[in-house]
């Protein structure tokens, strides 16, 4: 994908109401390296209630140092969060993009998370 399909690809994500609509578009995608990393998240996403925020979940299976299958959680982002949150995750997860350029395509600043 060149460098300017990407960039209107990351601005149409970043249009879309939220995760599951974002999820769907990059199913749509002309690109079938994108279309399966999106198809392979489907029903991975879970949404739990915790301090009063509804947070969104990538949940998966993997393998923990005894050889054992464990679920493994990861917070991507709120409801209601700008969804260039999972979009940043998602090029970052399947093809290890980083936050700060998919942010730079979509036209806005990355600012690190503070370390607590």
């Amino acid at each position: 994908m060149l460098h300017d399909e990407f960039e209107t690809l990351v601005k149409s994500l970043c249009e879309t109401a939220g995760l599951p609509e974002a999820l769907a578009l990059l199913k749509q995608q002309e690109d079938e390296a994108i279309v399966e990393a999106a198809n392979s998240l489907a029903g991975q996403f879970q949404l739990a209630e915790i301090e009063g925020e509804q947070r969104i979940y990538h949940v998966s299976m993997q393998e923990n140092d005894n050889g054992e299958e464990e679920e493994y959680a990861e917070w991507i982002m709120n409801v209601g969060d700008d969804v260039i949150k999972f979009v940043a995750w998602f090029f970052y997860d399947q093809f290890e993009i980083k936050a700060k350029d998919v942010y730079q395509a979509a036209g806005r600043t990355y600012q690190q998370p503070k370390r607590s």
